[in-house]
């Protein structure tokens, strides 16, 4: 079974979320406040989301890795569909 971001380490699934939070959060236009651990956890989540869409479209076989490119634009997608409900404030 493959694991998420091709490692089985915590520190390199941690270290890759977090890149991958922070390129979600410089391509997605507007102001993403958040701090160190939703950074992490949206770049994780990212990734989560864009390799069930890879399978469920037919790009990715179970256990395969999403990718690097498909967790930014998982994680892209997360921002806007919480933008989306968070309405104004």
């Amino acid at each position: 079974m493959g694991s998420l971001f091709g490692s089985d380490s915590w520190i390199y699934i941690i270290l890759a979320g977090f890149i991958v939070g922070l390129l979600g959060r410089f391509f997605m236009p507007g102001n993403n406040r958040m701090g160190c651990l939703l950074t992490i956890v949206l770049g994780i989540a990212g990734a989560l989301f864009a390799g069930w869409f890879g399978q469920y479209m037919g790009w990715y076989a179970r256990g395969e890795a999403a990718g690097f490119i498909g967790a930014i634009l998982g994680a892209i997608g997360i921002l806007a569909l919480l933008r989306l409900f968070s309405g104004k404030r």
